[in-house]
């Protein structure tokens, strides 16, 4: 079987986990190119993937008809203009979260893809743990019951040095604070296991922690339609860093979610556990301190679509869903009394 071809767009700190994942894949995929603007950002990588091709022509990597497949690890705020060239060449696009720096951005990156028949899978790869797999499993059976809590907290903990990198904690680069840039990962589980909440009250801070101009701090509590309340805390202020937690409380039983472990205990006697797989999480000073298996993962149920029409587990649609929700939270936050 021929291999599917795809190239690298943005070779920074995310670019590393997606070239092991090819490498992985390489009996089914084939990175033809691997570009950037920046020279020294095309050495590093090649000193460190000598295999993966690099281009320092954007324009070529759109006009090659044979790449089915374009990977955007760019910063958020050039993801539409990318993905509207990809879908003028009809090309398919794993697009790294955000979806972009805005509201309007994101949806109209959603559209563009479906106008063009393009798959457009999003780098949410949380999802790909085994204990977040097996927690969804569990919801979707019903075996929680009826959910009456769903909440997350994120405690991350990243130095001034990470906020000091140019553009790094502003709208214009990156959207959004520790919501939109860490925080998406587990509202986007949340919101999976739980639906999409309402009602939404929230406290959101800068911290004298950092210097940046977005927020490192949100305290949110909110509703589910069917009922159930929720809370949310998201910061990078916690040195020096904590697993990400979800808690879900039903009339059956209660899961936690923590890092990549699932403890799931139910009323009927019966206990489900589950992950552990201890690749890291990156809620320290260094962000991408987690392995690359959950980008494997991703990036294989991506080529799955591609080839043999399976569903994306992390849609665009399901980006935006997440996209809102922090829109709404930081709204909220807007119009809190202090």
């Amino acid at each position: 079987m021929a291999k599917t071809r795809v190239a690298i767009i943005g070779l920074g700190m995310a670019a590393g986990h997606h070239a092991r994942a090819l490498l992985d894949l390489s009996d089914r995929i084939e990175c033809v190119a691997a570009y950037s603007r920046t020279a020294g950002r095309r050495q590093a990588f090649a000193e460190q993937f000598p295999t993966i091709p690099i281009s320092d022509n954007l324009d070529a990597i759109f006009e090659n008809p044979s790449i089915a497949a374009i990977l955007i690890v760019t910063p958020p705020g050039s993801h539409l203009e990318l993905v509207r060239r990809a879908a003028a060449a009809g090309k398919h696009v794993l697009l790294e979260k955000p979806l972009d720096i805005s509201l309007d951005r994101s949806e109209a990156i959603v559209k563009t893809a479906k106008d063009a028949g393009i798959l457009l899978g999003v780098v949410l790869q949380n999802r790909f743990r085994d204990a977040a797999l097996k927690l969804d499993e569990i919801v979707k059976s019903g075996r929680l019951g009826d959910l009456v809590e769903a909440s997350a907290a994120i405690r991350n903990w990243r130095p001034q040095s990470y906020y000091d990198a140019e553009g790094r904690g502003t709208v214009a680069r990156d959207g959004g604070g520790v919501l939109l840039t860490q925080g998406i990962h587990t509202i986007d589980l949340l919101l999976n296991y739980a639906g999409t909440p309402a009602g939404i009250s929230a406290f959101v801070r800068t911290t004298p922690i950092h210097r940046m101009e977005t927020e490192d701090l949100v305290t949110a509590a909110f509703s589910f339609e069917g009922g159930a309340i929720g809370s949310l805390i998201a910061t990078t202020c916690a040195y020096p860093g904590l697993p990400e937690r979800i808690e879900l409380i039903g009339t059956k039983g209660t899961a936690v979610l923590t890092g990549d472990r699932l403890d799931a205990a139910f009323i009927d006697g019966s206990r489900e556990i589950a992950g552990g797989e201890t690749t890291g999480s990156g809620a320290g000073a260094n962000p991408m301190a987690f392995g690359h298996e959950m980008h494997r993962a991703l990036i294989g149920n991506f080529i799955d679509a591609i080839e043999n029409g399976a569903l994306l587990r992390v849609t665009g649609d399901d980006a935006l869903n997440a996209h809102r929700f922090i829109g709404a939270v930081l709204a909220a936050g807007a119009t809190a009394i202090s």
